[in-house]
């Protein structure tokens, strides 16, 4: 079966941070390009020959709409031959190679059941279009927990859109976690101390998405496993290594 590209091309970039963008990108087709909040698009990258050296995957952050436009919220890694390459090469104007949105981390629907996300750095990607989502799309909802842990107060992403959501929804909660700011007057440490405190009780109307780092993600797993009793069908999770 023949892989169809898309031409994506970049109109515009944002820094959060040193180390971390937002690319956005318009997918020039006649065709309107939808996802679905949580998915992820598939890049070929003029980084090796090989394409499993060429190919990255990239989580949409942005809102659903009909205009093939999209945001990444990406982080610079360390020794990352993709990251390096959108970072240091990238400009308004390239345009790169992708695929159609993809990917089976999404919402479980109807939301009849409280949802708590629980993320590590740009893992909050997915949950920002899925939260925005929600909000803009009027869909029924219960209860809304975003748990978020970064290292420094510069990484926070998407601060102000979650705390205007969290004064206009009262049903949308938002916990900040930092693990390695010396002055943050908020929650200081990891996210899993957050979650054990708030839901060490299990019960069957509440899902848990996960979405970050594997060693955040196989810890988060354990916990609400083994110590929390919930089930394997309440736990949701994307990988980002």
């Amino acid at each position: 079966m023949t892989t169809l590209w898309y031409d994506a091309k970049v109109i515009n970039i944002l820094n959060h941070s040193d180390r971390i963008k937002s690319f956005f990108l318009k997918i020039e087709s006649d065709q309107i390009i939808s996802f679905t909040p949580g998915q992820f698009l598939t890049f070929d990258l003029p980084i090796g020959d090989k394409r499993l050296a060429r190919w990255r995957s990239y989580s949409i952050a942005s809102i659903v709409s009909n205009d093939n436009e999209f945001e990444l919220c990406i982080v610079n890694m360390e020794g990352g031959t993709g990251s390096t390459y959108l970072f240091e090469e990238v400009t308004i104007g390239t345009v790169l190679k992708c695929k159609a949105p993809d990917g089976g981390f999404v919402l479980n629907q109807p939301l009849d059941h409280d949802v708590v996300m629980i993320c590590t750095g740009t893992g909050v990607a997915p949950f920002r279009s899925m939260i925005a989502s929600i909000f803009a799309q009027n869909i029924i909802h219960k209860k809304v927990h975003l748990i978020f842990g970064t290292r420094f107060q510069a990484d926070i992403l998407y601060q102000a859109e979650f705390n205007e959501l969290a004064v206009k929804f009262p049903e949308f909660t938002y916990d900040i976690v930092l693990s390695k700011e010396p002055d943050w007057q908020g929650i200081s440490g990891h996210v899993h101390q957050v979650y054990l405190d708030k839901y060490a009780d299990s019960g069957p109307d509440i899902h848990f998405y996960l979405c970050g780092w594997s060693q955040m993600i196989d810890e988060a797993v354990e916990n609400l496993l083994l110590k929390c009793r919930y089930d394997r069908s309440q736990i949701s999770y994307e990988l980002y290594g």
